[in-house]
């Protein structure tokens, strides 16, 4: 070629746009993204999205499906964030949150109480949205607080700052701040 481009960073804007196409988990470079069953569902919608037309009405129901889905995803992880946060877990919050096909159960016994816990979570508290399915991301969390001897002090918190309202109730958008 009478020209070469051995610039590293040539083609970075193109990697940015494809990894936040591919970014399911709002992680770059997330290997995951297609590991768990919530993970294949939006991996779904946006294969049959980038099939059809973009201008199409059906096209910018699923773009708004997939934006939705992905905003929802953030508000739980946040939520979650928060709450270790103010268990003092602040430089831990995030890598207690990383969760990647390599990750493991620390304790095979701690199981059915992980799950347990995450069913009262989701129950009893509005941690999670209504609509959502328990992703199994969670479980691995749960567990990571077990094995640190917290999972009960965060179901706890979690009543206190997200507590479940009765149906009918509105929701205001302010959050209740537990007194430390």
């Amino acid at each position: 070629p009478l020209f070469s481009n051995n610039n590293p960073y040539a083609s970075f804007g193109a990697t940015l746009a494809r990894d936040e196409e591919q970014n399911l988990w709002s992680t770059p470079h997330d290997v995951t993204h297609t590991e768990a069953d919530d993970d294949r569902v939006l991996y779904n919608m946006i294969v049959v999205r980038n099939q059809l037309d973009k201008d199409s009405e059906e096209w910018q129901k699923l773009n708004y499906d997939i934006y939705t889905l992905r905003q929802t995803r953030k508000e739980v992880r946040s939520r979650w964030k928060h709450i270790l946060e103010d268990l003092g877990f602040q430089k831990e919050a995030d890598s207690l949150l990383s969760v990647t096909k390599l990750s493991i159960i620390s304790d095979s016994q701690n199981m059915g109480k992980a799950r347990d816990i995450l069913l009262k979570l989701s129950e009893e508290t509005n941690i999670f949205p209504t609509s959502w399915e328990l992703s199994e991301r969670y479980l691995f969390v749960v567990d990571r607080l077990i094995a640190l001897d917290a999972a009960d002090e965060f179901f706890k918190m979690a009543s206190v700052v997200y507590p479940k309202r009765p149906i009918g109730e509105r929701a205001d958008n302010s959050h209740k701040t537990p007194q430390c």
